[in-house]
């Protein structure tokens, strides 16, 4: 029920914006995350977005990346500018905190190349 979308290759300093869909309008009643997982490497919050709008980022995308939901269209979204190699993994949206999180679906492939 949840999708997310947009990835892709950039090159550094390049930027992308991926997009969550909530068949199930999961959203409207949950704060929402968007997480990433690197080969190897454990899942990780990237950022989460309360159901009041506040909004909470890792240090180490804080500002690069913007965090953003749109009630209406029952979607998530995640502006990710001024992209760097470390940030290459999959990402997921779901809902926060991580233990409330449920069915990740196959998320969206980021890579940034040098």
């Amino acid at each position: 029920q949840l999708q997310a979308s947009g990835g892709g290759s950039v090159q550094v300093g390049g930027s992308l914006r991926l997009s969550c869909t909530d068949s199930k309008r999961i959203f409207s009643n949950n704060h929402m995350a968007w997480y990433r997982q690197a080969p190897g490497k454990q899942r990780e919050l990237v950022a989460n977005i309360f159901r009041g709008g506040g909004t909470n980022y890792s240090d180490s995308v804080k500002g690069r990346f913007t965090i953003s939901r749109d009630y209406v269209k029952n979607t998530a979204y995640l502006q990710m500018n001024s992209l760097k190699p470390e940030d290459t993994a999959v990402y997921y949206c779901n809902k926060w905190p991580l233990a409330y999180a449920r069915g990740w679906g196959q998320g969206t492939q980021v890579t940034v190349s040098s």
